[in-house]
């Protein structure tokens, strides 16, 4: 059997006040915690008061969630020494102050380039590395990915709540990246040559301050060979994290194969597809998707079927199909969890009720 392609995730967390569930600017001291229990891969992210933890690359998912198990309990660990805790919430649900920037040039630069109303408050997002050939395969299997992302997006639903309103939306933090000017569904490549030069050009053009700001929901990563898929919400629980991991894994392995035969590229409308992620991003799978080929809402459960069909000869393969087949029902079964957040308010909680159930969500 084939070894199946490596699968790394990096997960961005809120740091907040355990007691009032605000954030609070304290990733450098976060950081510097967890530096001195001898990890060093919790990282600054644009916000001071959030961070980053990267896992190591693994070709079993059982593997991969033992890292993010161990990357989370570190987190927290390295919070609580700095009086803080570690929300896993893709948008700050209870009310807070501007944040300032951390203190490296990179994130300052961006800071003064797109200024509070867009860097003030940081979505968390997780971002799926699968590991690829070269970059060039890299380039090819993004323009079979583009159809499937909305169902990710839709999947990884978190964040319903902004800053003590409720949005409207289950993935508030969505909406946030079309205040970005490269940001959203990646184009359509003829090769990684054609990439390049796009990407070359934006920067040229200085509307992005490098190529690191191809926010694009799928990109060759600039450092390592892999394709990173950054449509999804940061997801409170690890379990949560290997669903959306398999299947990501499984979709980008379909998506190689299709490269390797030299199968079309699916045509897909440019706005049916900005629509279907609109979609995903109001509703998560508490309500229709975009089916993007007929251009008519489905549930949001079809398309998760159909992925799963579409995905279950990859996840047989990698010997995944079990785990994500269980994961998926416990999430039809109890819903996504923006509507869990929502649950948790409509039966009389408040938003730092909210904060403090996710935040017990983080080791499980």
């Amino acid at each position: 059997m084939t070894q199946p392609l490596t699968v790394g995730v990096e997960e961005e967390f809120l740091l907040v006040d355990p007691d009032s569930g605000s954030a609070v600017p304290a990733s450098g001291e976060v950081i510097a915690a967890a530096a001195s229990a001898g990890v060093e891969r919790i990282q600054p992210e644009v916000s001071s008061a959030v961070v980053e933890a990267v896992t190591e690359p693994h070709s079993e998912l059982s593997l991969l969630v033992d890292d993010v198990r161990f990357l989370r309990s570190s987190a927290a660990a390295a919070a609580e020494k700095a009086d803080c805790a570690i929300l896993p919430c893709a948008w700050e649900p209870v009310p807070g102050p501007y944040m300032p920037p951390t203190g490296f040039s990179r994130y300052r630069a961006l800071h003064r380039k797109y200024g509070d109303l867009v860097f003030g408050h940081i979505p968390c997002g997780l971002h799926v590395h699968v590991g690829m050939p070269d970059r060039e395969h890299a380039v090819r299997v993004s323009n079979h990915l583009r159809g499937w992302l909305p169902t990710l997006q839709a999947l990884a639903a978190n964040s319903p709540f902004s800053l003590g309103e409720e949005t409207g939306y289950a993935s508030f933090r969505s909406t946030w990246w079309s205040q970005l000017p490269v940001a959203g569904p990646a184009p359509l490549f003829a090769d990684a040559a054609h990439y390049n030069a796009l990407l070359d050009s934006l920067v040229a053009s200085g509307v992005i301050v490098d190529r690191k700001m191809a926010y694009w929901f799928a990109r060759p990563s600039e450092y390592v060979p892999t394709i990173e898929v950054r449509v999804m919400d940061v997801c409170p629980t690890s379990d949560t994290v290997m669903l959306l991991a398999g299947l990501t894994r499984a979709l980008v392995t379909m998506c190689l194969r299709a490269v390797r035969r030299d199968a079309g590229v699916p045509q897909v409308s440019d706005q049916i597809l900005a629509a279907a992620h609109w979609q995903a991003a109001r509703y998560g799978l508490e309500g229709d998707a975009l089916d993007v080929t007929s251009g008519r809402p489905v549930p949001a459960w079809t398309m998760v079927d159909r992925l799963l069909r579409h995905v279950t000869p990859a996840l047989s393969d990698a010997g995944d199909l079990g785990p994500v087949n269980d994961l998926l029902a416990e999430m039809r079964g109890r819903g996504s969890w923006a509507s869990r957040q929502r649950n948790i308010v409509q039966e009389g909680g408040s938003l730092a009720d909210v904060s403090a159930h996710l935040s017990s969500m983080l080791l499980k």
